[in-house]
């Protein structure tokens, strides 16, 4: 069973970038689709985007469209969150998650 472990979380202003790293362990199928999950203080968990490995297929939650890129690195068995213009809502812990296995998270804070 594949294994996730998330990376680049931090404090970052109001209109700044960060970038998260997704690295899996273990084999990623061509038909597993991987999803970025965000869970804010009190909040339930929310889709924030996801790609399909085989044909690089790609979803976006409303919230972050136009802002967030999500990508994957083959070679690298990695998937990319590429988060610029953040906002304070955007504070919450993300996760990445391939059905059915779940990352410990990577928390980011936007604040001034």
């Amino acid at each position: 069973q594949v294994q996730l472990v998330e990376s680049g979380g931090g404090l970052v202003q109001p209109g700044g970038s960060l970038r998260l790293v997704c690295t899996a362990s273990g084999t990623i199928y061509s038909s597993d689709r991987i999803f970025w999950y965000c869970q804010a203080p009190g909040k339930e968990r929310e889709f924030v985007a996801s790609i399909k490995w085989r044909d690089n297929i790609k979803v976006y939650g409303d919230s972050v469209k136009g802002r967030f890129t999500i990508s994957r690195d083959a070679a690298k068995n990695t998937v990319d969150l590429q988060m610029n213009s953040l906002k304070p809502e955007d504070t919450a812990v993300y996760y990445c998650n391939v059905h059915p296995v779940w990352g410990q998270g990577t928390r980011i804070t936007v604040s001034s």
